[in-house]
């Protein structure tokens, strides 16, 4: 019914196979594998590259599904985060040139689901970056309609750090935005990896979404998050949203699962929901880390069936 996973950019310095040899001895059905390019990592949890596309031949191909096969264990999407509406066109091409990099190899492994992120210029309006976002999208959508790719795109405000100010890196921060994105590119490929820790610290319902969007969601991230009112209250929603939150493993902030999962069954939902770890209690040591998917674990295993 709904497959428990993570992402496997927690576990950034394993190779591939320990990454779903992790997930195979301890009771998880997939993983959403990340595929930047090789290189140096832009920010927290980037830069990781479990399956390389750039280098992605027959061989490859069929040595990652053998090994899936083997553990019994299946990829949710591939997963890459850049900002395709950088300012600097060329900076910008790049990163589309390797989204579309990343459908083909979506497509490729027999994968349904690409995520990523719309992007956006931080320094300018929301109207801007539509007009560029509907300038630059529709290539993406077309490329992956013609691979049979769905495209979820990560509500996430990419705003944590001072050079993210004061729009963040990502359009795809409200429903009223989505809809708007869905009325400039009206494809049911496009649709949400559907994240509810990013509408907590907007202080906006993280529930309602299920039921209003329940047709565009293509894959469900499972993080949490802290809000800190004593913090809020001194330095306002003005202010870096890190000054007033706090990511957290599931069942360790705001987040109303039991209404969450409730609402996924309602509607219908059947599919990957995946682990996402950002929480820095966690990541002391190897063993902090693997303890955070597993302690994630242990608590979402009472809305699932394994």
């Amino acid at each position: 019914m709904l497959d428990l996973g993570f992402v496997s950019a927690i576990l950034a310095d394993k190779s591939f196979e320990e990454v779903i040899d992790f997930a195979s001895e301890n009771s998880f059905r997939c993983v959403e594998i990340m595929c930047w390019p090789k290189g140096k990592a832009e920010r927290r949890y980037a830069g990781v590259t479990h399956i390389d596309v750039d280098n992605l031949d027959e061989n490859k191909v069929k040595a990652i599904k053998n090994y899936l096969a083997e553990k019994r264990v299946y990829i949710s999407g591939l997963g890459y985060y850049p900002n395709p509406l950088d300012p600097d066109d060329r900076q910008s091409a790049v990163y589309i040139e390797h989204i579309k990099k990343v459908i083909t190899a979506t497509a490729t492994l027999g994968i349904p689901v690409m995520n990523t992120f719309i992007g956006r210029d931080s320094s300018k309006s929301v109207q801007y970056n539509f007009d560029m976002f509907a300038e630059k999208w529709p290539e993406i959508i077309k490329h992956a309609e013609d691979k049979h790719v769905k495209i979820g795109i990560e509500n996430c405000p990419m705003f944590f750090t001072d050079d993210e100010w004061p729009g963040g890196k990502n359009l795809a921060t409200t429903p009223n935005i989505w809809d708007k994105m869905f009325e400039i590119i009206p494809n049911e490929n496009f649709g949400l990896n559907y994240d509810p820790s990013h509408m907590i610290w907007q202080h906006m319902d993280e529930i309602r979404p299920i039921y209003d969007y329940h047709d565009r969601l293509h894959h469900i991230h499972l993080k949490d998050v802290k809000l800190e009112k004593d913090k809020l209250d001194r330095v306002g929603i003005l202010a870096n949203p890190l000054e007033y939150h706090t990511p957290k493993i599931p069942g360790y902030g705001d987040v109303r699962w039991g209404a969450f999962f409730s609402a996924l069954t309602e509607v219908g939902y059947r599919g990957p929901v995946c682990i996402e770890v950002e929480d820095r209690s966690f990541e002391g040591s190897e063993e902090d880390i693997k303890t955070s998917i597993l302690t994630s674990r242990n608590f979402l295993n009472q809305f699932l069936v394994l």
